[in-house]
Order: structure tokens, then C-alpha cells, then sequence
């Protein structure tokens, strides 16, 4: 269920090959989602720096805190393990990593996601620039195309989280009821479906990740007029009849997530729901339609947006098409009109654009799905129409 030491392997020597093509000594990579794409190491980020370090030959090196040196020495697939006593201490973390990247025979140009550690729960220390002499050369674009093309065992394992995902979503429908508050609700379906996924799983299940430990479902605040926020917090609050409600659902698996989300009416769904829901479905239905191997993310943004053009959708917008997923919730490319990125086999996105009306509420679903070599293959199933998602009052 697990990405195999081989694959890790492949990614090490793409990244030392780059490294080598571009004349640089090495690279460094502090953040942590890049850290578990090449090491299999999944930490949460502290005040305490991190780095994954890779030379021009392809060798690897971890530099960690020393409370991590354990968790790494057990689990990340590299060659070199370095550790400093705390932070802030006596003698500054990066001086431990200096000696790494000497250690290592990074001596030359090197690259790196940001030039030092990012400042992070207060965090202050040297540029890598300033313990080099030389400013590093950003590989962000390098890692973040890596990561947008999914193997195979990458897109099973999402496809292994819309699974869990679905459950918890089935739940957090069975048990929404008006007078109930979504903390109850969503720490039920959520608690029950990690249960069951634990029964089923248990022995070879890892989330790897450090804000989810389970499946999840919630409403995350967005219900009826709070549901015209499409980044709504969770408040507690009570469901009432008639409420418009705006879900989503996952479970990290090896540190790869999927995204579902639907919209659900609390009783019998006013003209104004039902017209605002279709033209939803409809939009995404359009998206759909215009997501194959070789168009641009731009190109779907631009179908979705002549649909608001066409039936004079625009006072109900607010966001984008979707967004590219896996061992992050949000990842690039984005199926956005600024974004010419071309779509190719292994690329995995979200699907989610919304109508948003005040007094109304929020109307969006959101579907993963991963390009093919001849179309799109769902990875969530979750029913889409509104008879399926009315829920009795």
C-alpha cells in the first residue's frame, strides 16, 4: 500500500540528475512535503530547522533535531542521518547542517526550495547564502513538476483515500439532523469511519501526516448563510431546516489525500436552492468536459467561465476551477485562467467550481480526479444530485 523503495530511488536520481545538468554541487529542501516525496519521511515543522540534502551523486543526507534523529534513522531512505541538540541552544542548528553539506561535498552552487529555513513558529536564523557565501539556485519548479505527475502507486493510494473519504462523507450525511451542531456530527462520522478503516486496514495503514490521523468528513462552518464563505471556520453550529450545507471529506494515506465535497439541503430544497445547485452541477459537468491529456489548465477555467458568462453566474463567483492534489491538499497546477500548464497523464485535481449567494448560502462539490491518455478517471464516486443529498428535516 506503501510508495516502494524503488520509486523513492527514481525520484533521488531525477533530483541528482538535475542537480549534475545544472553544474551545482547539490541541493537542499526544507519543506516537508518535499522531504516525504524524496525520503519517506514525514515530520511536522517546529521552530526546529530540517532538511533533506542530496548531493550531485546522488547521495542523501537528513538534518534534524535531535528529538527527530530516532523517527529518522528508522523510517527516512537516506544514507547520512545529522542532528543538533535544540533550538534556539548554545551553538545555532545551521552550523550542523554546514558541516552536513561539507560532509556531503556540497561546496559549490547549490540549489534549494528557499534560501535557509523558513521562518516558522518564530524561527530565526542565517540564509544559506550567508553560511555559503553564495545564493542558492530555487528548485521549487523542478520538485513541484515532480510532484505533479503521479505514478501509479501514488494515484492508488488517493484513490485508497477517496475510499475512506466516501465513507466518512456517508456517515456525515446519515447522522446530520436539525438541532444537532457540526461538532457532534463530524466528530462522529469522522471517529466511526477511521474505526472502520482501521478494522479493514490497520496493519499496513499510516496517514504520514501531521494534520489528519484518520478519515474525516465535516462542514468546516460553510452551512446555511456562513456557507457563502468558501474558507468558513467551524463554529459549533446548530443545524436549522432549510440550512444549505457545504462538506468535505478525506484520509490521509502515506501522506496522500483526496478531496470530496458536496453540497446538501436540510428538507425539501426552495426553487432558489434547486436553481443554484443545477447550474453548480452544471459547472462542473462542464469542467469535465473540457479536462483532457494535452489541454491547458487555462483552457478549463475559460469553459467553466463562458457557462457564467452564458446564464449570469458572475455575482456568484469567488474562486478558481480547482487545484492539483496529493501529498499536499493544495498543490499546483491550477485549473485557473492564469495557469497555462499543459494537462498530462498522472496529473491529479480537484474539480470544485462554486456559486456563492449571500443570504443563501454556498453551493459547491468538489470531485479528484486523475488524467488519463484518454480522459479522467474519477477517483471519488460520491452521488452528485440533489434528491441523493436532501436531507429529511
Amino acid at each position: 500500500m506503501k510508495i516502494g523503495r524503488s520509486e523513492y530511488e527514481q525520484r533521488g536520481r531525477r533530483l541528482a540528475e538535475y542537480v549534475r545538468d545544472r553544474g551545482l554541487s547539490g541541493a537542499v529542501l526544507f519543506d516537508n512535503a518535499y522531504v516525504l516525496y524524496y525520503t519517506c519521511f514525514a515530520f511536522i515543522p517546529t521552530e526546529r530547522p530540517a532538511a533533506f540534502v542530496v548531493n550531485a551523486d546522488g547521495e542523501r543526507g537528513l538534518f534534524v533535531p535531535r528529538l527527530e534523529r530516532e523517527h529518522a534513522q528508522a523510517n527516512a531512505l537516506v544514507q547520512h542521518v545529522s542532528d543538533y541538540p535544540e533550538y534556539p541552544s548554545e551553538v545555532h542548528p545551521t552550523r550542523a547542517l554546514l558541516s552536513l553539506l561539507e560532509t556531503m561535498g556540497l561546496n559549490g552552487p547549490i540549489a534549494a526550495d528557499h534560501d535557509g529555513y523558513p521562518w516558522i513558529f518564530g524561527y530565526r536564523g542565517p540564509s544559506l547564502t550567508e553560511l555559503t557565501g553564495t545564493a542558492p539556485e530555487r528548485i521549487n519548479a523542478f520538485v513541484e513538476d515532480e510532484l505533479a505527475i503521479k505514478s501509479r502507486a501514488e494515484i492508488e493510494l488517493i484513490r485508497e483515500s477517496a475510499k475512506w473519504g466516501n465513507l466518512a462523507h456517508t456517515l456525515l450525511q446519515r447522522y446530520t439532523r436539525p438541532g444537532l451542531t457540526e461538532t457532534e456530527v463530524t466528530q462522529r462520522a469522522s471517529n466511526e469511519a477511521t474505526l472502520a478503516m482501521l478494522d479493514a486496514i490497520g496493519p499496513v495503514y499510516r496517514a504520514q501526516n501531521g494534520f489528519f490521523d484518520g478519515a474525516g468528513a465535516g462542514y468546516r462552518g460553510q452551512i446555511g448563510r456562513n456557507g457563502a464563505i468558501p474558507h468558513a471556520l467551524a463554529n459549533n453550529i446548530v443545524f436549522q431546516t432549510g440550512d444549505v450545507l457545504v462538506t468535505g471529506a478525506t484520509a490521509p494515506v502515506w501522506g496522500y489525500l483526496s478531496e470530496l465535497e458536496r453540497t446538501m439541503v436540510i428538507g425539501p430544497p426552495t426553487s432558489a436552492q434547486q436553481e443554484l445547485f443545477d447550474h453548480m452541477v452544471a459547472l462542473q459537468d462542464t469542467a469535465f468536459g473540457a479536462m483532457h491529456a494535452g489541454a491547458k489548465c487555462s483552457d478549463v477555467d475559460r469553459a467553466v467561465r463562458a457557462y457564467y458568462d452564458e446564464h449570469d453566474l458572475w455575482p456568484h463567483w469567488k474562486h478558481h476551477v480547482g487545484h492539483a492534489i496529493g501529498l499536499r491538499y493544495h498543490e499546483g497546477p491550477f485549473l485557473d485562467i492564469g495557469d497555462d500548464t499543459e494537462l498530462r497523464p498522472g496529473m491529479v485535481f480537484t474539480v470544485e467550481p462554486g456559486l456563492y449567494a449571500e443570504g443563501l448560502g454556498g453551493f459547491r462539490h468538489s470531485d479528484t480526479v486523475a488524467i488519463t491518455d484518454d480522459g479522467l478517471d474519477f477517483l471519488t464516486y460520491y452521488p452528485r444530485d440533489l434528491e441523493s443529498l436532501t436531507i429529511p428535516a
